[in-house]
């Protein structure tokens, strides 16, 4: 694996968004902000912070589990590193695995082992994904975790799309994707790339001190962000646009 760039945290949260957006829960949201989603601006504040928002309302209980000092890169993937890629293991993923969460070696399951009913449905969907990227381009981000270069790596978003991928080809996996990865030495630390007692139990705890997220509430972004540019005494679109949103949502 070969670190290629920094990416900031909000272009990071801007790619997993977008790969979420497709979810029944945005709908409501999708005239307003679909075009904060798709053509990511990641110099402009408040737009991060409604991408934040929006994300959040899904996945705040997986990024808070993130180690504050984590740093994202943008890495490129060597054949080499494949028998260090894991799975993130929830759901039909675990039935598949067996006990072992390594990408290559759900590929191998997939192939190898005849499954059945809601399993078997769920395989075939992930098939189905895997020859239209043989045939389709496909430039979106995949993101992943670890405590370095050298070490394992966790699917933290993707594991559809990298399995789909390694059953196509190596090769494949290797040219379609942008992968991110975040690093740090305390991901040990997180429950979605270590699974102990203490993570688990620090995971229960934010997830009941955060049972209403305001972080999540984007109603609560506008008007932080209209404040914001007022007291600054800024003018023109950004101004205008601030207390126009806050309009709407009061």
């Amino acid at each position: 694996m070969k670190k290629l760039r920094r990416v900031p945290e909000a272009a990071v949260i801007a790619e997993f968004l977008k790969n979420e957006f497709y979810q029944a829960e945005f709908q409501p949201d999708r005239a307003e902000f679909e075009r904060f989603v798709l053509e990511a601006n990641v110099d402009d504040e408040r737009e991060n912070a409604i991408r934040r928002a929006l994300l959040f309302r899904r996945r705040g209980h997986m990024w808070r589990e993130l180690p504050a000092d984590t740093e994202w890169w943008e890495v490129s993937l060597d054949l080499t590193d494949l028998h260090r890629i894991h799975v993130f293991p929830r759901a039909h993923w675990r039935k598949i695995a067996d006990g072992s969460f390594k990408l290559n070696d759900i590929v191998r399951r997939i192939r190898t082992t005849r499954f059945r009913g809601r399993t078997q449905m769920f395989i075939s969907k992930i098939e189905a994904l895997s020859y239209r990227l043989r045939e389709n381009p496909d430039d979106s981000a995949v993101l992943l975790i670890g405590i370095d270069e050298e070490s394992p790596v966790t699917i933290l978003e993707g594991n559809h799309r990298l399995t789909a991928a390694l059953m196509a080809s190596p090769s494949l996996l290797q040219a379609r994707f942008r992968v991110l990865c975040g690093f740090s030495p305390r991901m040990g630390e997180s429950c979605w790339y270590q699974t102990n007692v203490a993570n688990l139990w620090r995971y229960a705890r934010n997830r009941l001190r955060n049972l209403r997220d305001r972080e999540a509430d984007v109603t609560q972004v506008l008007p932080q962000y209209a404040r914001q540019n007022l007291s600054e005494g800024a003018v023109g679109s950004g101004a205008v646009a601030a207390s126009k949103a806050v309009a709407e949502h009061e």
